[in-house]
């Protein structure tokens, strides 16, 4: 899916470290610095976690060329496309100093703002080639620009328009679909907050199609139709919350993307950022600079119940992918064009062994992941020991088993599994002429006949 986010990036930067004594000279604590990480904020953020469930990400900010705007690049650089708004001052940077997990004080520099005078075609081109679009408004002018706001008002009525507002931002444009305020936020906006008339009341304001207020480790009310939905119960004594928004923000602007019904998005939403809140916030995706930005986080068996969170349908597809060729391409891709999730059930080395006999596999478990992993249509890859991956199945329980058609159902094992758990198995063709085996016979036969050609001529 291709998601853009419209709106300001932040950098976000945590001074850590403990205290345990008070300042001589005002009765404040002295904080022993003992770590500085940098992290994505703001749209940003927004952006990176749109990468990390799986989609495409466009970014439309604004930044400056000085050393907050380039770590910022940094950080986004292997996440998403950046395209730029245009920007003057500085980067807005906000620094929290933090002592055994407790924050003391915010910092905020950078007074840069995006003016409205027209944009680069860049930007308005990823608008129009989206599948769903999020505002990550932060109060730096990106939401006044008159030229975006046209392009958002005319965005077709099939792609998702969701708007995360600001108080010094511009109200969304009617156009939008869903606009997700905080409770402090709709107090802001002169709205009961909390309450079912008071995001009815905001909806009426902005004429847009629903509201859902956000209220922390309460949960959220969606109007319509006025549903209170409750958080699941968070663990831990204090969680980080910074970043919370924003995970549900993106994660309703997915499903609703994929066609989720809103209410059911939205209960998506706060399970999402209730399990980001646990899973250590935007803290989590901090680094020092010596490290590249985290990977992508959560296994195969994550992946599968994100998908089924909201109703989607899982795909599992099985095999060595040794020596990956067309064949296999076309098997993932029509393997992952059943359902909402692909998760590849890759054989291990040793599982190769058994099965193909040395000297397989050619490739290597690791470098055959990396290949498959690479690939647009899949979503995960969860590795096997066994010659079949009946077990790994018992735990994916995928709606939709594939294999390739050079087998029989009664030829594998882990069909029943699959059926067990009322899932069914498709066989898709094979494409003529590609076989892994055959591959390495035609390799081994050119071989042989290269040395027998050089022993003549020698």
């Amino acid at each position: 899916m291709k998601l853009a986010v419209v709106g300001d990036a932040l950098l976000d930067v945590d001074l850590s470290g403990g205290a345990e004594r008070l300042c001589p000279d005002a009765p404040v604590p002295v904080v022993d610095v003992a770590a500085r990480k940098c992290r994505p904020g703001g749209a940003a953020l927004a952006a990176v976690l749109g990468d990390a469930s799986g989609a495409d990400v466009t970014l439309i900010t604004g930044r400056s060329d000085d050393s907050a705007g380039r770590e910022l690049d940094r950080l986004l650089a292997a996440r998403c496309v950046l395209l730029d708004a245009p920007f003057s001052g500085g980067t807005p940077s906000k620094t929290r100093v933090r002592a055994d997990g407790q924050s003391l004080v915010r910092l905020d520099v950078g007074d840069g703002m995006v003016p409205d005078i027209p944009l680069a075609a860049g930007p308005f081109e990823a608008l129009r080639s989206a599948d769903a679009v999020l505002v990550a408004d932060y109060g730096r002018g990106i939401t006044r620009n008159s030229w975006l706001r046209r392009e958002l008002a005319r965005l077709p009525s099939d792609v998702p328009l969701v708007w995360d507002p600001h108080p010094r931002g511009a109200e969304p444009v009617p156009r939008t679909d869903l606009v997700v305020p905080n409770h402090a936020e709709a107090l802001s906006f002169g709205a009961g907050a909390g309450s079912a008339e008071g995001a009815e009341a905001l909806r009426l304001r902005w004429s847009c199609g629903a509201v859902a207020v956000t209220m922390g480790a309460r949960g959220a009310v969606v109007s319509p139709p006025g549903e209170f939905l409750r958080a699941p119960e968070l663990v831990g004594r204090r969680p980080d919350v910074c970043g919370a928004g924003d995970s549900f923000a993106v994660s309703v602007t997915l499903a609703l993307g994929r066609g989720v019904p809103l209410l059911e998005a939205a209960r998506y939403g706060v399970d999402c950022a209730s399990r980001f809140v646990a899973e250590g916030g935007a803290g989590a995706w901090a680094c020092d600079g010596s490290e590249p930005p985290p990977p992508r986080p959560g296994s195969s068996f994550s992946r599968v119940e994100q998908v089924r969170s909201w109703g989607g349908r899982v795909v599992a597809a099985g095999g060595c992918f040794d020596l990956l060729h067309p064949g296999h391409i076309n098997l993932l891709n029509r393997a992952r064009s059943l359902g909402d999730a692909l998760v590849v059930c890759m054989n291990s080395d040793e599982s190769v062994r058994r099965l193909k006999g040395p000297p397989r596999p050619v490739v290597h478990a690791e470098d055959r992941r990396c290949l498959l992993e690479a690939l647009e249509c899949v979503d995960a890859v969860a590795e096997f020991d066994e010659t079949s991956p009946s077990r790994l199945l018992e735990q994916l329980r995928p709606d939709i088993w594939v294999k390739g058609g050079d087998y029989e159902p009664d030829q594998l094992p882990e069909a029943r599994v699959v059926e067990r758990h009322g899932g069914r198995t498709v066989l898709v063709p094979l494409v003529d002429g590609y076989s892994t085996s055959r591959i390495l016979r035609d390799l081994e036969h050119g071989s042989r006949i290269r040395r027998e050609c050089h022993g003549r001529a020698g």
